[in-house]
């Protein structure tokens, strides 16, 4: 594929990316505090055995999600510039809610035949499965509704609407575990109950009404998007099986109070640092997906933007698996610290995950989905082999490490397996500045350890203030010395 060089085009789109970063930025800061709020709270409320069957829940939403309705949503993000570019929207919007409402049908239709089998290999109780399937209903809605929003870069609805939807499932699902006494299944209530009222609001911001005339289905349309939407769906299951497959083999080996400890890991890394982290892809992919099919090079702006998502993420990470005991004691109640063992772990491997959204989107453009999900799958193997492996012996340690091996060789597969006209320039400049700069950084932190002076909060205040100082000043004298 020959691409256009456009340097103003390439200048204005970022421009609007960074736009896009400020508005998506509340949704994405809030959405970080919320997440952080949940754990705390939550652990307040629930004793470790309710707290792992409200993560074992959870993880069951999320797998019959991927299946069944997220990857319609991203397929509507995907194809949405193009089929606007065609001006059949109508037909491209039938098409869509044709294939949500169809899949959620099979959905159920598989889950009543299979119940039993799920019953036992997730350790269930039919109360709890009814409950998750009935939560899946608006909960695909709103995937999809996000997703148009994303298309049509309504960055401000979709913040207005996430900030809500965060507060109001946290208020709901706090209500009606104190004051009826509900347990695991209050959450799941206060949930369904929030995300249902939120749904209603995206229908008006996403302006469906407008583009949705029911008519006959294309069905040349089903062609591409399932040619690009299922190999996600499997790619998605198969960092399903890497990130949340541990919850499961723990519990069938130590039961739900461990399940809840391997919980408390999760929810205080992954959810809470791809949330921050999102705030670039957020607001780059729809514009990157534009640029691309008005055959803009886009390769230019994948590698700045991951530049910048190292930049960000790397000094958090590390400061975060380093006072990794006090992060825990901040967050969680007493009865789950044994979940800092997991932090450094599942804090780097978040670390790779969230960096491979660069490295894999050449498959997305490409519309070779496919490739994603074969390196993917072969790195969820790799996980649950090394957690059934592991968990009997170490325990914790043996989640963490099995977690952290799958997506760091998910990330390297990636870089290796390249499509020749999709070829990243790996940020090397930015790296070598922030190495500079860990050196007086990291003889900050040994002082400290030294001096012990006792102040997680100050002290990765200070390491985190002083690291960007000095990053700032090796990028002002590099600039001086390229002149």
């Amino acid at each position: 594929m020959e691409y256009i060089e456009n340097k103003q085009v390439e200048e204005e789109q970022t421009r609007g990316i960074f736009q896009d970063m400020v508005k998506y930025a509340p949704s994405k800061i809030v959405g970080m505090i919320g997440n952080a709020l949940i754990v705390p709270v939550y652990t307040s409320l629930l004793p470790p055995d309710q707290y792992g069957l409200y993560s074992i829940s959870i993880a069951l939403l999320s797998f019959l999600c991927i299946i069944f309705s997220d990857w319609v949503g991203l397929s509507g993000l995907r194809f949405f510039r193009h089929h606007q570019i065609m001006k059949d929207m109508p037909k491209y919007m039938t098409t869509l809610v044709f294939m949500l409402i169809f899949n959620i049908s099979l959905m159920f239709l598989v889950s009543y035949i299979f119940r039993e089998n799920f019953y036992s290999f997730f350790h269930i109780s039919v109360k709890y499965f009814l409950a998750i399937l009935l939560l899946i209903i608006p909960v695909a809605v709103r995937a999809l509704l996000f997703q148009l929003i994303r298309a049509q870069l309504k960055s401000m609805s979709f913040t207005f609407s996430t900030i809500l939807n965060q507060f109001l499932t946290i208020g709901l699902s706090v209500f009606f575990v104190k004051f009826f006494n509900m347990g695991a299944m209050g959450m799941l209530l206060g949930m369904g109950v929030s995300i249902s009222l939120i749904d209603l609001l995206l229908i008006y911001q996403s302006n469906i009404v407008k583009w949705f005339k029911l008519q006959k289905i294309e069905w040349t349309f089903l062609i591409p998007i399932f040619k690009y939407g299922v190999p996600i769906a499997a790619t998605s299951l198969s960092a399903w099986i890497i990130n949340q497959s541990n919850k499961f083999i723990m519990n069938s080996i130590k039961g739900f109070s461990e399940a809840g400890i391997v919980g408390v890991g999760y929810g205080l890394t992954l959810p809470l640092l791809l949330t921050i982290f999102a705030i670039i892809t957020v607001a780059a992919i729809p514009r990157i997906i534009n640029m691309y099919e008005e055959k803009i090079d886009v390769r230019p702006i994948i590698s700045r933007f991951c530049g910048y998502y190292i930049l960000i993420s790397l000094p958090v990470i590390t400061l975060m698996s380093l006072y990794c005991v006090e992060y825990v004691q901040i967050f969680a109640n007493e009865q789950f610290q044994a979940a800092f063992k997991l932090i450094p772990y599942f804090a780097f491997g978040t670390f790779f995950l969230a960096l491979t959204d660069y490295t894999t989107l050449q498959y997305h453009l490409a519309n070779k989905t496919y490739i994603e999900f074969i390196i993917k799958l072969i790195s969820g193997i790799v996980g649950v082999v090394l957690n059934i492996i592991l968990i009997p012996q170490y325990g914790l340690v043996g989640v963490g490490i099995a977690t952290f091996a799958a997506n760091l060789l998910y990330f390297i597969l990636s870089v290796i397996i390249v499509l020749p006209d999709l070829r990243l320039k790996f940020p090397f400049k930015t790296v070598f500045k922030m190495f500079l700069a860990a050196i007086p950084t990291g003889g900050l932190y040994y002082s400290f350890l030294v001096f012990d002076v006792n102040n997680a909060i100050v002290e990765m205040s200070v390491l985190l203030i002083l690291f960007y100082c000095f990053y700032w000043f090796f990028s002002i004298f590099s600039l001086k010395f390229a002149k």
